[in-house]
C-alpha cells in the first residue's frame, strides 16, 4: 500500500477544510469525527490503491463491491473476524466515495456486464457500515461509533461529499474567493 498521505500535508488540510465547512455549515451535521473521518477518507482515496485494497487470497485487487462481500464474510472467504470487519468498513468507505464524490461513475461500476449491476450501492454501504460498527470493543470501540453514524446518515454524507466536490471544483475559478479562504484557514 502506498505511504499515507501526511497529517500536516495541505491536501489534507484542504480536505479537511472543505468538509467541516460543508458538513457543518451547509448541513448542519456538525459532528467533528464522522467530519474528520470523511476528510480522511478523501486524502486516503487520493492513492487509487488504496480504493481497491481490498484484495482476495491471489492479492488480485477487488474492485467490485459483490466481491468484496464474499471476501468479507467469515462463512466464505474471510479467515477472521478482524477480516469481516475490515472489508465491511472498506466497503462502507468505497461505496460512500463513489456515490457522493463521483456518482457519475455509478453507470460503470453498476454496468451489466458487472457483478454489481443489482446491487444498491447506498443500502449496502450502509449496511456494511453497520457490520463494521458492531465490532465495538478494545481498539475499534472508538471507530465503531463513527461508523455507526455514517450508517445512519448515509445519504447525507453522499450529499455532502457531492457539495464537498462542488467546493473543490471551484476552487480552480480565478472569480472565486473560496480558494484563498480555504487555504488560509
Amino acid at each position: 500500500m502506498p505511504a499515507p498521505v501526511p497529517k500536516e500535508h495541505p491536501l489534507r488540510r484542504l480536505f479537511g477544510s472543505l468538509v467541516h465547512r460543508t458538513f457543518a455549515g451547509t448541513l448542519g451535521l456538525s459532528n467533528e469525527h464522522v467530519a474528520d473521518y470523511i476528510a480522511n477518507l478523501l486524502a486516503d482515496f487520493i492513492h487509487v490503491d488504496n480504493i481497491h485494497k481490498i484484495r482476495d487470497a491471489r492479492g488480485k485487487p477487488l474492485d467490485e463491491v459483490a466481491e468484496m462481500l464474499m471476501e468479507g464474510d467469515v462463512r466464505l472467504r474471510a479467515n477472521s473476524f478482524s477480516r469481516e470487519r475490515e472489508v465491511h468498513k472498506h466497503i462502507g468507505d468505497f461505496t460512500l466515495f463513489w456515490t457522493g464524490v463521483y456518482p457519475e461513475a455509478l453507470r460503470y461500476l453498476r454496468a451489466p456486464d458487472r457483478k454489481d449491476h443489482l446491487l444498491d450501492y447506498i443500502s449496502r454501504g450502509k449496511e456494511s457500515y453497520y457490520v463494521a460498527s458492531t465490532f465495538d470493543y478494545g481498539r475499534y470501540q472508538e471507530e465503531a461509533r463513527i461508523l455507526r453514524r455514517l450508517s445512519a446518515s448515509f445519504e447525507l454524507c453522499a450529499f455532502g461529499l457531492n457539495l464537498v466536490r462542488r467546493e473543490w471544483e471551484r476552487l480552480g475559478d480565478p472569480s472565486s474567493s473560496t480558494a484563498r479562504q480555504v487555504l488560509l484557514e
